[in-house]
């Protein structure tokens, strides 16, 4: 399967600078958590200050098994609390959501 999400940054140059030198080697616990739960691939791109997801999951991923993962991750919470620091959410986001699940509407 293959997911889309977006989120957005602090408007703040040397913030976003920061936040994609912490994405440049990724942490290998962090790695590993997103494997283990069923992520095959992971790409960000960013413009400006969007963020755009590209995930690729098995097929037995599940986005509420992955939270219930992460919650239980004390290194997933560490760096999510770091990574919140510098991200924001869409201004239509529900409250509490940051990545946001795209809805495909075009494909090739």
């Amino acid at each position: 399967m293959r997911y889309c999400l977006a989120l957005d940054l602090v408007d703040d140059e040397k913030m976003i600078q920061t936040y994609e030198e912490h994405h440049k080697t990724g942490r290998p616990e962090i790695i590993e958590s997103i494997k283990k739960a069923g992520v095959t691939n992971m790409e960000l791109y960013r413009v400006f200050d969007r963020l755009f997801m590209i995930m690729e999951t098995d097929n037995d991923f599940s986005f509420e098994e992955k939270e219930a993962m992460d919650r239980a991750n004390p290194k997933v919470q560490e760096w999510e609390s770091l990574m919140s620091t510098f991200q924001k959410p869409l201004p239509k986001a529900k409250p509490g959501e940051k990545w946001v699940l795209m809805k495909k509407i075009f494909q090739l």
